[in-house]
C-alpha cells in the first residue's frame, strides 16, 4: 500500500511538474503596433500550436517597448522603426536605463499604405496630393478626380512610429492638419475609415482587408525588428526562426 501510495504521488508530482513548464513556457512580446499587427498578431495561433509556447502580445510604442524590455517587464520588444531612432527618441530617459546591451534583429519589412472608404472612386494619388491633403490644403474629393464631398483625414493617436515615418517621408516635416478625425490605434483608424465615406488615413498593410480600399501611393517602407536585451532567449530565437521560416505565409507586406 505505502509503495502503491508513493508511486502514486511520485506520479502526481511528475504530471505537475510537466504541466508547469508547459504553461511556463511564454514571450512577452511588446512596442510599436504596426509591428505587432503586421507580424505577431498573424502568426500568434500558428506559433503557439508549433512549438507549445504562449506568444503574449503587450501593444504600447516602440519607446515604451524598448524601455519595458530593459526595466525586465518584456521578453522582447519589437518596433516599425530603427532601434537608432527608438533611442534618440528617449535620450531622457537614456541617462535611467541602460541599452548598451541591446541587440536588432531585421525580420522583415513595413509598408504603411493609403486606407480609405471602400466605395471612394479614387485608386491611386501622388505624393504631392498626399502632402495637400494630409496639411489640409485640399478639402474636397474632386480635386483629385473623386466625388464632390468633404475630405477627413483619420489620424491615429496612438502610432506615434508611423505617424512620424508618414510626415518624414510623405509630408517632408510639414505638420498634419488639425481639422483631423481622431483614432486610437491601428485597429479603430481601419475601423474609423470603413464607416466614414469621406475619409482617409494611414495603416500597415497587413491591416487591410474587404472593409477599407488600399489606394497606390508612393512606398513608405520601413524595417520590422525585433529587439532583445543580448543575445535572443532559446525560445525568442524559436521566435525568429518561426518568423523567417514557416510563419512567412501568414504575414502580409
Amino acid at each position: 500500500m505505502n509503495k502503491f501510495r508513493t508511486g502514486f504521488l511520485a506520479g502526481v508530482f511528475i504530471i505537475m511538474a510537466v504541466v508547469t513548464v508547459s504553461f511556463g513556457d511564454e514571450i512577452k512580446i511588446g512596442g510599436g503596433g504596426a509591428a505587432l499587427n503586421s507580424i505577431f498578431k498573424p502568426i500568434k495561433p500558428h506559433f503557439e500550436q508549433a512549438t507549445g509556447i504562449t506568444l503574449n502580445i503587450l501593444q504600447s510604442t516602440p519607446r515604451n517597448g524598448v524601455i519595458d524590455l530593459v526595466q525586465g517587464r518584456l521578453d522582447v520588444a519589437t518596433a516599425a522603426v530603427p532601434l537608432e531612432s527608438i533611442l534618440t527618441g528617449i535620450e531622457k530617459e537614456a541617462g535611467q536605463i541602460d541599452t548598451s546591451d541591446l541587440q536588432q534583429h531585421i525580420i522583415g519589412q513595413n509598408r504603411t499604405v493609403i486606407f480609405v472608404h471602400k466605395d471612394n472612386p479614387v485608386n491611386a494619388l501622388t505624393k504631392e496630393q498626399l502632402q495637400d491633403i494630409f496639411t489640409g490644403k485640399t478639402e474636397n474629393w474632386k480635386e483629385v478626380g473623386g466625388s464632390d464631398m468633404p475630405i477627413i483625414v483619420v489620424w491615429g493617436k496612438a502610432s506615434p512610429g508611423q505617424n512620424a515615418l508618414f510626415t518624414k517621408m510623405i509630408l517632408d516635416g510639414e505638420q498634419v492638419t488639425m481639422n483631423q478625425l481622431d483614432a486610437t490605434d491601428y485597429q479603430n483608424i481601419k475601423e474609423t475609415i470603413a464607416v466614414v465615406p469621406e475619409a482617409i488615413g494611414i495603416n500597415p498593410l497587413g491591416l487591410s482587408d474587404d472593409t477599407v480600399k488600399v489606394v497606390q501611393s508612393p512606398d513608405v517602407l520601413s524595417p520590422i525588428i525585433l529587439i532583445t536585451c543580448g543575445n535572443p532567449s532559446p525560445e525568442a530565437q524559436q521566435l525568429v526562426d518561426f518568423i523567417k521560416g514557416d510563419g512567412k505565409k501568414f504575414v502580409t507586406q
